[in-house]
């Protein structure tokens, strides 16, 4: 069974040899969510998009903004468990007990920070040229291990995330990010490599590059290791998803109102449903305070993001057992109470319904995939044939930070990932026009 003593660890990746106990204003997991906050991948992450296309008239979430919201409410879970596991407990689990409200806000910022742009048709643009376009001769072409086609033809954000946090790019210091041990692997959902991955599990947590990284930050941390490049959950990961499931579920109610995709009336009920009827005449009383309908739905959502909240805190300590010891295979929204359980899946089938298979949603979609697939298919053929004049061209618009001219051909591969996936779907947009002559430059 993994030990809360261990599980908190302030050591920094890629400064292992720096590692002591020092007393400062910030303590050291305030400086992870201070370090992501102010570099460049998370500032980026404005010009991505969660659901519903960059906002035009209306605003909407985008990916920043759905990141801030989530290390919001992961902070307010990772708090309520701290406190609950100390009133369980009492001095026996040290003072880096009550650090986990900070660990949980740094690693919620970070959790999308590996995602190409235009969301998840980004992630399969990338993975069907490899699987079922051009790039499928490079296997044998180049001769790639199974284990590394594995990782291109499966492409990945949360195992692009913990690249971007851990490695170490031309000319830039070892251990990336250089978080601590704690907040690393609190991203790190399905923490084994791609190799792993079946038909109903179709994720994984790491690249072949990094696995030697994740493997060094598991083994310290007291990770249960299940297999080679397999291990269970790291437990602060079931509060960093349960952050995430519910911003991504209940703001996109909210956001659907506005777009008037849901009616007023649907998102009331829909919202409502989390409560009992005598809560339920309450929030009704408080809600007709205010007469915009958009306020008394943010009212709705503010209480609904908190009945989650406790649930899920709950859930946590009620299945502590399990999660420290790799046996709980569900996540914590799906052990709260059946009343909340039930709302929660009804916002699901509505999203479904309602918003992912909207007109708007699916033109992005449709969108982003023809623009990331069209740079993906330039760019890999310009490094592997980087005499060519076009390709010159081409390679002369890529950062020095991305090492394209590795010898390797899957890290060369994974370069062009490493440059694409960073971009914002403005940056991908224009380059995409720019390359296929639809647009020129000012002159």
């Amino acid at each position: 069974m993994m030990n809360w003593n261990k599980l908190i660890s302030t050591k920094r990746f890629g400064l292992e040899h720096y590692h002591n106990e020092k007393e400062q204003d910030r303590t050291e997991f305030q400086r992870d969510f201070d370090r992501l906050i102010f570099s460049s991948p998370f500032r980026r992450l404005q010009n991505k998009t969660q659901v519903f296309p960059l906002p035009g008239s209306i605003f909407v979430h985008n990916r920043l903004t759905h990141s801030l919201e989530v290390s919001c409410v992961g902070r307010s879970l990772g708090n309520s468990v701290a406190k609950l596991l100390h009133t369980k407990y009492g001095a026996e689990l040290g003072e880096n007990i009550h650090e986990i409200g900070s660990i949980i806000s740094a690693a919620c910022l970070a959790h999308d920070m590996g995602n190409p742009p235009f969301g998840h048709s980004g992630e399969t643009a990338i993975s069907s040229y490899f699987s079922e376009g051009k790039g499928l001769a490079l296997k044998e072409l180049y001769g790639l291990t199974d284990s590394q086609w594995n990782d291109i033809i499966h492409f990945e954000g949360n195992a692009n995330a913990f690249r971007l946090l851990t490695h170490q790019y031309n000319g830039r210091r070892k251990g990336g990010f250089v978080l601590t041990y704690s907040t690393i692997a609190s991203i790190v959902k399905y923490p084994y490599k791609s190799d792993y991955i079946t038909e109903k599990k179709k994720k994984f947590g790491f690249f072949q590059s990094e696995k030697d990284d994740f493997v060094k930050i598991a083994d310290d941390l007291g990770m249960i290791c299940l297999d080679e490049y397999k291990y269970c959950r790291y437990p602060l990961v079931f509060l960093v998803e349960a952050a995430d499931d519910i911003c991504y579920e209940i703001m996109d109610i909210e956001d659907a109102h506005k777009l008037k995709l849901i009616s007023n009336a649907e998102a009331k009920e829909l919202l409502l449903s989390f409560f009992t009827a005598e809560q339920q005449e309450k929030k009704i009383m408080h809600m007709d305070m205010v007469k915009d309908e958009n306020e008394q739905i943010a009212y709705l959502r503010s209480s609904v993001i908190g009945v989650l909240v406790d649930e899920c805190s709950r859930a946590f300590v009620d299945n502590e057992e399990a999660i420290l010891s790799g046996t709980l295979h569900s996540s914590l929204v799906e052990c709260v109470s059946p009343m909340v359980k039930s709302a929660y899946a009804k916002c699901q089938d509505i999203s479904y319904k309602k918003i992912y298979k909207s007109k708007d949603v699916v033109d992005i979609e449709i969108a982003g995939y023809n623009i990331i697939y069209t740079l993906i298919e330039k760019e890999v053929d310009a490094v592997f044939h980087a005499d060519k004049a076009y390709s010159k061209q081409l390679i002369a618009r890529i950062p020095e930070q991305y090492e394209i001219d590795n010898t390797n051909p899957y890290n060369k591969i994974m370069a062009v990932l490493d440059y694409i996936s960073g971009m914002t779907d403005v940056y991908a947009l224009d380059l995409y026009r720019k390359i296929t002559g639809m647009s020129l430059p000012s002159l």
